[in-house]
């Protein structure tokens, strides 16, 4: 099968496209054919070895030393199952699901094995890429909003960082579930944020978030610009800042109305968000979708920092 390899950190350009080995599932496991994967923000820091701050250490231990221990990048797809072991019960040849693969990665790749237990089935009305696109951001910024900090009708929710995958996720997430939203993005998305759902857009090229008035119940910060104190500044009494993307030192700080750390990957509530998806009550944003043999120039585009909601590959 072909795969975007990654045989050493680098820039976009060590991505290469090889003839690798196709996997064959154990007794618990599932080969999907990859229709769809995305392109996130994680897979370009590993690729390029750039961590959050006080990470470096930890990751390169995680990842590889010297050259990435997982070749193939990629965790969160899209496909259809073509074979199972020998212990699934519950899928079979044909059918349509999603899913993460946590620190294993391998999606960029034409095929993937995933355990059963970690795959989500595929509402018949999303696509491949709309699914592949929504897991990433769209569970992080359900885990943060929803279950760290019981966003609901009446609150106030401030999302730094409204325009990328997991601010797309965040602000429409925020308005599904009650809250006045505040957006802050730069003056190209404000449009985009806007019929995202966000009753107010701040475009922070012209507005510094150090200088609002605002006061929030919910501040969720997916760019990693807010520290603990900026943060709080902007905080009600009983508010709660979320930081989706911190360092090493705010994520060991973050105690009481400050939370930080990584989101879990879980079935449910991938089938939560594509549910969600399936009814139109979220939309998933994405940039551009390229062939496998174009990953360097999605890596690329990630690493612009330009990138609108998600990037997606079809192998």
């Amino acid at each position: 099968m072909q795969a975007a390899v990654v045989d050493r950190y680098g820039a976009p350009d060590v991505v290469q496209i090889r003839e690798v080995p196709r996997p064959a599932p154990r007794g618990d496991e599932v080969l999907v054919r990859v229709g769809a994967a995305a392109v996130t923000s994680a897979d370009s820091r590993i690729r390029g070895a750039r961590f959050p701050s006080g990470f470096g250490p930890f990751a390169r231990l995680a990842f590889g030393v010297l050259r990435p221990r997982r070749k193939i990048l990629g965790s969160s797809f899209s496909g259809e199952v073509v074979a199972v072991g020998g212990h699934v019960r519950d899928l079979a040849p044909g059918d349509e699901v999603c899913g993460m693969t946590g620190m294993k990665l391998g999606a960029h790749a034409e095929y993937v094995v995933v355990a059963a237990k970690k795959l989500a089935r595929k509402p018949s009305t999303v696509s491949h890429e709309d699914a592949a696109a929504l897991l990433f951001g769209g569970s992080t910024a359900l885990y943060f909003l929803r279950d760290r900090a019981s966003v609901g009708p009446g609150m106030s929710v401030c999302v730094n960082g409204a325009s990328g995958a997991l601010g797309t996720s965040a602000v429409q997430l925020a308005k599904h579930f009650g809250a006045t939203v505040t957006g802050v993005t730069s003056t190209a998305n404000a449009g985009l944020v806007a019929d995202l759902g966000a009753d107010r857009v701040i475009d922070y090229t012209s507005d510094d978030l150090d200088g609002v008035a605002d006061r929030f119940d919910v501040v969720l910060d997916v760019v990693g610009n807010l520290s603990i104190a900026s943060g709080r500044r902007l905080l009600n009494p009983d508010g709660v800042l979320l930081l989706a993307v911190a360092g090493l030192g705010d994520t060991v700080r973050a105690r009481g109305n400050v939370v930080a750390g990584p989101a879990p990957e879980r079935v449910e509530d991938f089938e939560y968000l594509l549910g969600l998806a399936a009814d139109g009550a979220i939309s998933v944003v994405i940039d551009q979708v390229y062939e496998l043999r174009g990953i360097a120039e999605a890596h690329r585009r990630v690493d612009s920092g330009r990138k609108i909601g998600n990037i997606v590959v079809r192998p």
